[in-house]
């Protein structure tokens, strides 16, 4: 097991990892996600453990169904136990976000996950992030 600062949402069955350091986006991002339809796993901290050649992400069982809203506080809402992660979305200052970016990854005990690095504020964020997620599954190919 090896615990991650990453928040973790669950799109369409699938776990994202919103990666950043404070200030990020992460929280910001993800509740833009929950908004749309997304379901909670982990606020900030996210336990993952190898099952196979994949990931599971989970809460730290303290942590549970707890996220943090920014000027509401620490809110208890649904959340999904766990969750097998299809993508890492490293959340960068938008003039870091490549135009065409070449596939990536990040390992995890020792399994690698496809990468996407994005800007949290971009209004368009949310979209991006549920596009990252049929590339990563690969229903959604990237041109080259």
């Amino acid at each position: 097991m090896e615990r991650v600062h990453a928040t973790c949402v669950s799109i369409d069955g699938w776990g994202v990892l919103l990666r950043g350091p404070s200030g990020a986006g992460k929280s910001d991002l993800a509740l833009r996600l929950l908004d749309s339809g997304a379901l909670l796993v982990a606020d900030d901290y996210t336990e993952l453990r190898r099952e196979g050649d994949q990931l599971r992400a989970q809460a730290p069982s303290i942590l549970h169904g707890l996220f943090e809203v920014r000027g509401l506080g620490v809110l208890q809402l649904a959340a999904k136990d766990s969750v097998l992660v299809a993508a890492i979305i490293d959340l960068v200052p938008e003039n870091e976000v490549e135009r065409m970016p070449a596939d990536d990854y990040s390992a995890f005990l020792g399994v690698s996950v496809p990468l996407f690095r994005l800007a949290a504020f971009e209004a368009s964020a949310p979209a991006k992030v549920r596009l990252a997620v049929r590339i990563a599954g690969g229903s959604i190919i990237r041109a080259e």
